[in-house]
């Protein structure tokens, strides 16, 4: 179980310290979310910011691309330091395709489904993944509302997993508190992103520590 709190709710002027703070106080990945104005509405970060924050902490950084025709920008973030890319089946035509490039760059490869996306679009590359980002809230800005009809896809994903022996985390994005990260823990989730909640805290230690007991306590 890991908690990966997202830079997208940190301070831009001060992402390497910020990135610091979350390490410190027992982050497991950092989710960086690479926006393109296209495939959602927010513009935010790209390649130069990863391999800015590359030498700046131990932790893999988890790179989630909501960017229309990933390919393009694949062999850029892994030359930049991602440790994980993970793309929308939404935004490629070509989705075996895409995560091929992933792995080729001995990166681990992930596949992400908004909230109106089901569970089938992805089965036939379920094999093929590391990581599955189930969506829990739109994707495009941070602090939105946790959407409960999501959970269903985590245990569906999770008992996929148990019946074909598959070997993929299972990741959720938004709305992830103290009060909603216990049902995708008992659903099967592994990694929580979350922003806000985390960036937010008056205590950024403790906020991580409550998370991480709220999972373990459903």
């Amino acid at each position: 179980m890991m908690i990966a709190p997202s830079i997208l709710s940190a301070d831009f002027a001060n992402l390497a310290h910020d990135v610091k703070l979350v390490e410190e106080a027992g982050a497991g990945y950092i989710h960086i979310d690479a926006m393109d104005g296209q495939f959602v509405d927010n513009l935010t970060f790209g390649p130069n910011v990863v391999k800015a924050l590359r030498p700046h902490t131990k932790l893999p950084l988890d790179c989630h691309l909501m960017v229309e025709n990933p390919e393009k920008l694949i062999p850029a973030f892994a030359k930049a330091g991602a440790d994980i890319i993970s793309i929308h089946v939404e935004a490629t035509k070509h989705i075996h395709g895409a995560l091929q490039m992933i792995k080729q760059e001995n990166v681990s490869a992930g596949v992400v489904i908004n909230p109106g996306t089901p569970v089938s679009a992805i089965e036939p590359i379920l094999s093929e993944v590391d990581l599955v980002l189930v969506m829990t809230v739109n994707p495009g800005f941070g602090g939105q509302s946790f959407i409960e009809s999501t959970v269903a896809k985590i245990e569906t994903l999770n008992q996929l997993r148990k019946d074909k022996n598959y070997h993929y985390l299972i990741e959720v994005d938004g709305g992830i508190t103290d009060e909603t990260i216990g049902q995708c823990s008992k659903a099967g989730a592994d990694v929580f992103v979350a922003g806000s909640y985390v960036y937010g805290a008056k205590d950024i230690k403790k906020a991580i520590q409550s998370l991480k007991d709220a999972a373990q306590h459903e």
